[in-house]
């Protein structure tokens, strides 16, 4: 009896604490979209010799070099001969394609993103990741498939779904440069979670972060110039940029990569799925309150059925643990113990 408690003593502290920084960066990066847009909205109030300086573009670049201060005093003992050593070819070039993905493309396409369409439909479109990522971790990791989990995103996909649907704009929008950027945006950011995960089960932590976002850095930068020329940065050290580039370091890059790279080393494919399930509802009522974005007359009924997914995955999750736990008894359980056992020993936050 106490082997037992023990041994779930010590597996319940790290399930909480990856789905909980889970929670935090998807919290993060469903305001991040709406923070972007506000602030470029700020610089073209505020133009620079009749440029806007504080772009998507700038806002990155600027960001993740910042955030390499913090990351530099939280991991440079991590970065010994010893743990270089260590690291294969194969090791090195599964952090190359995490840095080109996670710090170059899938944000570049992000941006590209949000100068085509609205955030609304960004975030909307993105409920194909959840259901993408299960199947992705079943076919490519050979992760068992939880099928709850994949239910539940099913059922948030189909709610944002009818959100679109149901909203007049985005049906005489059509299908754009802006929604074509989100669906590949979305892709990149499954690509990059999956050689993340693999990374991560050999790699020290502040290896993986610093090389990741030294190199997406540069990466990012020579694309942003192939793209947009070689002036496009020539208003990165101005006054405004400098002044607002902070909120966007912090908040975006530090607390949300932070969290979500850290969380990725505890959570569940299931705990990921589920926190990014609930991500539309809260990057929406997000964008209602920066940007006064209105989602259309889908915003309840396609919140309704969010909120049953999220429901769908808790529960499901619930009765796995329980079964891992040997607490299931062959008789169904009644729901609401399940839901207390649940807000007792592993409540995910939302």
């Amino acid at each position: 009896m106490s082997d037992s408690n023990t041994a779930s003593a010590k597996g319940i502290p790290k399930t909480i604490v990856g789905a909980g920084l889970i929670w935090l960066a998807v919290l993060v990066y469903a305001a991040s979209n709406s923070i972007v847009s506000l602030l470029a909205d700020i610089g073209r109030q505020h133009p620079v010799m009749g440029r806007n300086a504080v772009t998507l573009c700038n806002l990155l670049f600027l960001g993740s070099l910042l955030s390499l201060i913090p990351m530099t005093v939280m991991f440079y003992k991590d970065w010994t001969l010893e743990n270089l050593r260590k690291l294969s070819r194969k090791n090195w070039l599964i952090l190359s394609v995490s840095a080109m993905l996670s710090s170059a493309v899938t944000p570049a396409l992000f941006f590209i993103a949000l100068d085509y369409t609205t955030v609304t439909n960004v975030v909307l479109i993105g409920r194909i990741e959840p259901p993408l990522f299960l199947l992705a971790t079943f076919f490519l990791l050979g992760e068992k498939l939880d099928k709850w989990a994949f239910s539940a995103g099913l059922v948030a996909l189909l709610g944002a779904i009818l959100m679109l649907v149901l909203n007049g704009d985005t049906m005489a929008l059509g299908f754009g440069k802006g929604e074509i950027a989100a669906v590949f945006a979305t892709i990149s950011f499954i690509a990059s979670t999956l050689v993340s995960r693999a990374a991560l089960k050999e790699i020290p932590l502040g290896i993986f972060s610093i090389y990741r976002t030294v190199l997406g850095t540069i990466i990012y930068y020579f694309l942003a110039i192939y793209l947009y020329g070689a002036l496009h940065f020539q208003d990165i050290f101005s006054a405004i940029v400098w002044k607002w580039i902070w909120v966007y370091a912090v908040i975006v890059i530090i607390v949300g990569q932070f969290s979500w790279t850290i969380g990725l080393k505890h959570a569940r494919t299931g705990d990921i799925s589920l926190a990014t399930s609930a991500s539309p509802l809260l990057a929406l009522a997000i964008a209602m309150v920066l940007l006064g974005e209105n989602p259309g007359p889908g915003l309840i009924p396609g919140g309704v059925i969010i909120l049953v997914a999220i429901f769908i995955g808790q529960y499901g999750r619930l009765r796995q643990q329980n079964v891992e736990r040997g607490v299931l008894r062959k008789n169904e359980m009644d729901l609401d113990r399940a839901l207390e056992h649940e807000g007792r020993v592993n409540f995910k936050g939302a």
